[in-house]
């Protein structure tokens, strides 16, 4: 079974952080306009995300953090009631809304949905358009626009319910995935590859140590070729030894030229290499296995292209 499957619910729309905050539901529009336009939309077999179940999160998080979000979104209902703001910040990037509660829910919900797909055979491949999105969500902390960890959650799932001995998670956000290197450090099942722009927000990763993370901090500015180069040396030969039964991506689109977010210097090719290579490792290995979800990417015209290449090699169009 070829087929790529595309989870997504309308509960990932609602959520929304103020007026003028990049991570907006627009990046949302801007994605499935491009798959209509494009007409890949055709070819996707789309699921509706599922609501996350309590214990599949808490496999990458601290009960108390995901009983804390749940007491500000209940609290924040309360206050609106009584005349209160329409926000609560988390930190100064990242707050919540009436409906981020159900939307982090649905973003966790739609990975594990796919995971399951995958794993049953029903598609070879997943991509989650969802927010928010999840990447530096650590095992006791929600920030930098996330709350959970989407892939973190889907890699841990994959080992605890469905059995598998060892996955690999590769992200290619231009910010380091500090919160999934926070959730999976010293896991020996777990292989992270990563590059990233340094120094950048969220100040972490360059001097990592962990035997089971592969991070490679780039400078501002570098360009597609020179992290194509990388990939080539760092991250296949690592994924190869490695061999994982299943490969999760952190699709971040935000080291495209064109976002603002970031200053590095990619294009949609490279983001077609990036995921052509990540397919052959697991059509290799753990029998075209992958299930990506959506990070960054704030220029809204590159979001949509970028995301439509990355589809287009996972479904084969």
């Amino acid at each position: 079974m070829n087929a790529t499957g595309y989870f997504t619910h309308e509960d990932c729309w609602k959520h929304e952080m103020g007026p003028g905050h990049p991570e907006c539901p627009e990046r949302l529009d801007a994605i499935e306009d491009r798959l209509l336009i494009s007409g890949v939309g055709d070819a996707l077999q789309r699921r509706k995300a599922p609501l996350a179940a309590i214990g599949d999160i808490e496999l990458a998080h601290d009960r108390m953090l995901v009983a804390a979000i749940r007491g500000l979104s209940d609290q924040l209902a309360d206050d609106i009631q009584a005349g209160g703001p329409a926000h609560v910040q988390i930190d100064p990037d990242t707050a919540m809304n009436v409906h981020t509660w159900n939307a982090a829910l649905r973003a966790a919900g739609a990975v594990i949905a796919a995971t399951d797909c995958v794993m049953a055979g029903e598609m070879e491949n997943a991509f989650c358009a969802v927010r928010p999105p999840g990447h530096h969500a650590e095992r006791q902390k929600a920030m930098g626009f996330c709350f959970f960890n989407n892939i973190a959650i889907a890699a841990k799932y994959a080992l605890e319910r469905h059995g598998l001995k060892r996955v690999a998670i590769v992200d290619f956000d231009v910010h380091h995935g500090n919160g999934t290197e926070d959730i999976i450090r010293g896991d020996e099942r777990i292989l992270m590859v990563s590059f990233f722009q340094h120094p950048f927000f969220p100040h972490t990763g360059a001097d990592t140590r962990e035997p089971n993370m592969v991070n490679l901090p780039v400078p501002a500015y570098t360009k597609g070729m020179d992290v194509r180069e990388l990939i080539e040396i760092m991250w296949i030969p690592r994924l190869e030894e490695f061999k994982p039964e299943m490969i999760f991506i952190s699709a971040g689109f935000d080291a495209h030229r064109e976002d603002d977010m970031g200053q590095m210097s990619l294009n949609e090719q490279d983001y077609a290499w990036i995921t052509g290579r990540v397919k052959n490792v697991a059509r290799r290995h753990a029998r075209g296995r992958i299930v990506s979800s959506l990070e960054g990417g704030y220029n809204l015209s590159a979001l949509g292209r970028s995301v439509e290449a990355h589809i287009r090699v996972l479904a084969d169009l």
